[in-house]
């Protein structure tokens, strides 16, 4: 039995649990519950105040603890400091080790993280949100300008993950269609990051075998063949993840390592890789040739949530409110908002010069359901485990 499916099933109490008792709210204030508008757990919800409430009591707490899966927490951090004078100790981590550490630090009342930036939205639903380890606060002088769809959980921005080929001397993207990854001519040349080392990627895996997405998948595959697929597995995501997993699929382990192969300029390269848009930067930093495809049937990519959530029992709970106001303005977005692939949950906030808006992103790409995922990926784990 892998990690995952094990984690499930402990969250899985967890989560029956926490449906009865989320009510009574945690230790940053007087707290209520509301559902989920993605799912169907309740969530903690920590009460809304406005900044000029908060500010005199945050300076008294003076820190705030962040765990976090970017370093840009820590210049953000900084940035805030200089603003209130309350010192941020950020703590960059890996996906699963923010998870396991807040996880750890909660049930033990260590005095861990007050405020997360975290991802791999099936786990912390499952594991963080169900159990009441992390809780949801809406900065009440913002709550007109992040959409309903972004609140709960909040929704700190959205990532996205497209096919990214080398076009020096105008060269079109070699794929049209993604089952084309499938095919003998492509053999080798697919750059994935390993699922297995990134959860986000296994979400994406997994949202595939969703099935009003394989059914797209299928249609997809009728446009290119021109006749129906024949299944060997559940469904056109599985069949889908199979073929492309035995021809050659090139797992690394960076999306910059890959985005870096792929670009280098003087060479026949006919290569796809499904990247972080924000790796396009890298063409002009590092002098590379690279371009995003976005209209590949029926996917171009995926995007998926970061989430800005409180821990239940922060020991500095006025400063953690107000660190998450600041994250989630102009100003708090600052070290973040250059780069295109990287979209505020504050919609307010436009996109990287270069740039479409995520609504554009958002009709040729696969999208992200967290109670999907953490109800289905440990099955799909499995699934690949046999192909690697």
């Amino acid at each position: 039995m892998n990690r995952f499916k094990r984690c499930l099933i402990a969250a899985a109490a967890a989560g029956l649990a926490v449906m009865m008792v989320a009510g009574c709210g945690g230790g940053s204030g007087k707290a209520d519950s509301a559902a989920s508008g993605t799912s169907s757990i309740n969530i903690v919800q920590v009460k809304s105040e406005k900044e000029a409430d908060l500010v005199d009591q945050a300076k008294k707490e003076g820190v705030v603890k962040v765990y976090s899966i970017t370093s840009r927490a820590a210049k953000a951090g900084a940035d805030f400091e200089k603003k209130y004078g309350i010192k941020v100790e950020a703590s960059d981590m890996k996906d699963f080790e923010l998870i396991d550490k807040v996880t750890t630090e909660v049930k033990g009342n260590a005095d861990g993280a007050d405020v997360v930036i975290c991802q791999d939205s099936g786990r912390v639903y499952g594991e963080l949100l169900a159990s009441g380890y992390l809780e949801n606060y809406i900065p009440a002088d913002l709550k007109d300008q992040i959409p309903e769809k972004n609140q709960s959980p909040l929704v700190f921005a959205y990532m996205n993950k497209v096919f990214m080929y080398n076009d020096e001397n105008g060269k079109p993207c070699p794929i049209t269609n993604i089952w084309q990854l499938t095919d003998p001519s492509m053999k080798g040349k697919f750059f994935f990051k390993s699922p297995m080392q990134e959860g986000i990627n296994a979400n994406f895996l997994t949202m595939l075998t969703k099935p009003e997405v394989a059914d797209k998948m299928a249609k997809a595959y009728e446009d290119y063949y021109h006749k129906k697929l024949e299944l060997t597995t559940p469904n056109a995501g599985y069949e889908w993840i199979k073929l492309a997993f035995t021809n050659g699929l090139v797992m690394g382990s960076s999306d910059t390592s890959m985005t870096e192969s792929i670009g280098v300029k003087g060479q026949d390269n006919t290569s796809v890789g499904l990247l972080n848009y924000s790796k396009i930067r890298y063409k002009d930093k590092k002098n590379l040739a690279l371009a995003a495809a976005d209209n590949i049937n029926p996917y171009s990519g995926f995007y998926y949530p970061e989430y800005l959530l409180m821990v239940k029992g922060a020991k500095h709970p006025a400063a953690a409110k107000l660190f998450i106001q600041y994250l989630m303005t102009q100003e708090g977005f600052k070290s973040w908002a250059s780069d295109m692939g990287t979209y505020s949950g504050n919609t307010t906030i436009g996109v990287a010069k270069g740039d479409k808006p995520l609504a554009e992103w958002e009709k040729v790409l696969v999208g992200d359901d967290p109670q999907y995922i953490f109800e289905h990926r440990a099955e799909v784990e499995e699934f690949i485990s046999q192909f690697i």
